[in-house]
């Protein structure tokens, strides 16, 4: 007997708009099932599927449409899902259930808008044509790039997260880059009156002019740019291109002319369930109002996304009553967080605020009216305090006895609320609405990667501001069940550093992007694993770390080369070799700093510190130490510091060995050497030890019979003695002991570790490193050596180096359309030099008309 199943029909459901949220919404109507009951149909007006428009400045710098785009280029069809780009839906026809498309007609039986938010350009006379242009898609970054080719200034009106994001495309274009505000603060919905000073002067720092407070009254053609903007207090700023970032509006177009409930400030109305004034309509994302607001962030469209696409599913879901819009951001290099109630406007709301003039850093902490749970915290210049203070927000977790404890600064870094203190409703990743207790079970149905824990929750994969959390709670949960915890260098590489740097030196890579593309995961790296790579390339090739590629690699004092102080200046080390320096550069110093008028300070590792220099003044100032003779001293660096000396047996009557011509010997050697961290050395002539060479990373102590070798020892906030590692060795037994120790130091240790760290980690300690570096035991000498000479072979001073190239000296400007200094850095006089003027110093310092 033949049995006929009737095929279940399916309806059609219609998705409009193909960015992020409206492409979430189809991942999860797929991963619930929901190709059982309808057939889908999506819509963008984009040719380039859904991309990442959290991410899009990194367009400029360097991926393409490819790499941003969100999703394999046959996820699609392979789902059953048709998708038709590059065609625009014209209107919704209610009561005939259909779309109407350049090519046609289609039904519908459920329908979701997803069309996002369009650039608000304001009503100024001239904004159109060639100045006007928005920064929006990857077609408005193509039309910018275009502009860019022939322009030197280039303006940004809105100091918003847009706005700054299309700034920081501007100057890595090359541009000198503006933001114009109207608002007297950079991202007025974000940061109070202190966070937007405190960004406005890290932003005005990196060489972004910063207009606040300026309404643009009219765009007229410029006398040296091709454009000016007449403000409207009579100031005017010329440009060569204007980029419009002056907020968004919601992309209401299609439910406004089909006859759908509008809110008053725009945005198609949806209730609890995102359904519009038309059950069979839902509205997603940027172009829906709930409850009179619009949501400009990804996290909340990922939400209302999942809430639509369970409910077409026919799964359990909840309603959609509003969403946080607390965010994490890095702009132009500047950390950023706003959390909660930010502006304090709850009631009896109490606030702590922490401001450090000197860095630009700002910490506002907001409790509720009782002082028992936090509701609101802004952050600039430091986001390690973030995680932290979002959870103390989320989950009501109890304050401690000082709430502002929470932002202060602390010796060993930012406070971290342990993994084991949040409860398993504690949200981790509020784009994609995964908390602790998800991230317990994956653990407890064998998840034991990172990158599967990631696949598998979603978490971490948004904007990626829970990376740093996500990976603190996972790698707790797994030791808490005895699993071995994965030590990866971060989540774009699934190595530990050790890994990395044979890899680097065994295939020959020469650039992160080759080692990224060939080992990693992703497409840009983050700020764990570019200092580290940057470190490793250098420790291997030893390339100057101002060439273009090794640049965006490198943290601010290795960007600027020279040590950034607490007032924003900067300190000069010029290399003392052995501490010994002839009159004549004795000389050339004083005139330097005097010239300049530096602070001067003799340091412990026998060199001579200049401080107080700012940004544009340091090329001039080492131009003429290198007249004089003087290189870069790396101070600035994770590399060799100091070789310090005594003088020896040249001038001491206890002195046995020429302990200077030994030390200068080892600095000249070792100077271009890059490792996980700072390396300091020392060469005593004699038993006496006025060199204090036990307390160095490498020591070396003279003998009657050669020198004594002591290695490992450090001091510092742990201070640890340096242990004797071999005896009576001669001159060139010594150097290739070093060279091997150094070597498999830099081969072996975790980033930022130490030598000290690095011994004590070391199974089998002083006795396995004998047998290593001694006897060859694993067989490493010769090719050590050789890695060593490399670097001693293509050393070069960085700082003569830029120099010499005028490109480079493009980033060492205070500002970019003016040669002066910082007038914010101000100075007092004290023991006949000059030091960074305090707080209460600043009142006394006389108002001149330079200044004003």
């Amino acid at each position: 007997m033949n049995s006929l199943v009737t095929p279940i029909k399916r309806e059609t459901l219609v998705v409009i708009g193909n960015g992020m949220v409206g492409h979430h919404c189809v991942e999860q109507l797929i991963a619930h099932g929901a190709l059982a009951h309808y057939q889908i149909h999506v819509f963008g007006e984009e040719h380039q599927r859904a991309y990442d428009r959290v991410h899009l400045s990194e367009y400029f710098g360097g991926r393409d449409a490819e790499s941003l785009a969100l999703c394999e280029a046959d996820f699609y069809a392979v789902s059953g899902v048709h998708l038709h780009l590059g065609m625009q839906v014209q209107e919704i026809d209610r009561e005939r259930k259909e779309i109407v498309t350049t090519q046609g007609r289609i039904p519908y039986d459920c329908l979701v808008l997803a069309t996002g938010s369009y650039p608000f350009v304001p009503p100024i006379p001239g904004a159109e044509g060639n100045s006007r242009l928005v920064y929006r898609t990857l077609s408005d970054l193509d039309s910018i790039r275009a502009a860019a080719r022939t322009a030197r200034r280039g303006v940004v009106v809105g100091g918003g997260l847009l706005g700054l994001e299309a700034a920081n495309a501007l100057k890595s274009l090359g541009l000198e880059a503006h933001v114009v505000e109207f608002a007297p603060r950079l991202m007025p919905v974000q940061l109070d009156a202190d966070g937007g000073e405190a960004l406005r002067q890290r932003i005005e720092a990196l060489g972004v002019g910063v207009h606040l407070s300026r309404a643009t009254q009219e765009i007229v053609p410029g006398d040296e740019y091709a454009y000016r903007m007449n403000f409207q207090d009579g100031e005017f700023l010329e440009t060569d291109l204007i980029v419009f970032s002056a907020g968004i509006r919601p992309q209401d177009a299609l439910g406004r002319s089909a006859g759908l409930d509008i809110a008053p400030r725009g945005g198609v109305v949806v209730d609890n369930t995102c359904r519009t004034s038309d059950p069979c309509i839902f509205a997603i994302g940027e172009c829906a109002s709930w409850n009179g607001s619009i949501f400009g962030l990804v996290a909340p469209g990922y939400t209302m996304a999942r809430n639509v696409a369970l409910q077409l599913a026919g799964k359990p879901y909840e309603p959609f009553t509003g969403a946080d819009m607390s965010t994490k951001l890095k702009l132009l290099g500047v950390d950023v967080g706003s959390i909660g109630d930010a502006h304090a406007a709850t009631p009896g709301a109490k606030s702590y605020r922490f401001i450090d003039e000197a860095t630009s850093s700002y910490r506002r902490l907001v409790v509720s009216p009782d002082g028992k749970r936090v509701i609101g915290a802004v952050l600039v210049g430091d986001n390690s305090y973030y995680d932290t203070l979002l959870q103390y927000a989320q989950n009501g977790i109890k304050l401690p006895q000082d709430p502002s404890s929470l932002i202060l600064p602390l010796s060993d870094g930012a406070p971290i609320l342990g993994a084991d203190a949040l409860p398993d409703t504690a949200t981790i990743c509020s784009c994609h609405n995964v908390n602790k207790g998800a991230i317990c079970c994956q653990v407890d149905q064998g998840c034991t990667d990172l990158g599967e824990l990631k696949a598998a929750t979603k978490a971490g994969t948004g904007c990626g501001g829970c990376s740093a959390l996500l990976k603190q709670v996972f790698e707790h949960e797994l030791s808490a069940r005895g699993v071995a915890v994965d030590k990866s260098l971060c989540e774009h590489f699934a190595h530990t550093r050790q890994e990395l740097y044979g890899i680097v030196r065994v295939e020959g890579i020469q650039t992160f992007e080759e080692l990224l593309a060939k080992h990693g995961r992703g497409h840009v790296g983050c700020d764990i694993c570019k200092p580290a790579v940057g470190s490793i390339l250098a420790s291997c090739w030893n390339q100057p770390i101002t060439d273009p590629l090794l640049i965006p690699l490198q943290d601010t004092n290795d960007t600027f080369m020279a040590n950034m102080q607490k007032n924003g200046t900067y300190s000069i080390v010029p290399r003392i070799a052995g501490g010994e320096i002839t009159p004549d550069k004795l000389i050339a110093l004083g005139e330097v700093a005097k010239k300049y008028d530096l602070y001067t300070k003799i340091t412990g590792g026998q060199r001579i510190d200049l401080f107080g220099a700012q940004l544009h003044q340091l090329p001039d100032i080492w131009g003429e130490l290198i007249e004089a003779g003087f290189e870069t001293g790396h101070a600035y660096g994770k590399s060799l510091r100091t070789v310090k000396s005594c003088v020896g047996s040249t001038w001491c009557r206890y002195g046995v060995q020429d302990s200077v011509g030994m030390a200068l010997y080892l600095e000249n050697r070792y100077k271009g050497l890059r490792s996980p961290h700072k390396i300091k050395f020392a060469v005593s002539g004699c038993t006496r030890e006025c060199a204090e060479a036990q307390s160095k990373d490498v020591g070396v102590i003279a003998t009657d019979k050669g020198w004594n070798l002591y290695v490992a020892g450090n001091g510092g906030m742990r201070p640890r003695h340096a242990e004797l590692f071999a005896t009576d060795l001669d001159d060139e037994t010594l150097v290739r002991y070093i060279d091997r120790f150094l070597m498999f130091y830099v081969r072996t240790a975790d980033k930022l570790q130490r030598t000290s760290v690095w011994r004590e980690s070391l199974e089998g300690g002083l006795h396995y490193l004998k047998d290593v570096i001694i006897n060859d035991s694993l067989g490493l000498a010769a090719e050590l050596e050789s890695q060593m000479q490399l670097v001693v072979d293509r050393y070069e001073c960085e700082w003569a180096n830029a120099l010499n190239d005028p490109e480079k000296l493009k980033r060492f400007r205070t500002f970019v359309n003016d040669g002066r200094g910082d007038p914010d850095i101000h100075f007092v006089k004290e023991r006949g030099q000059r030091r960074p003027a305090t707080h209460s110093e600043l009142h006394l310092i006389p108002v001149t008309e330079e200044a004003l």
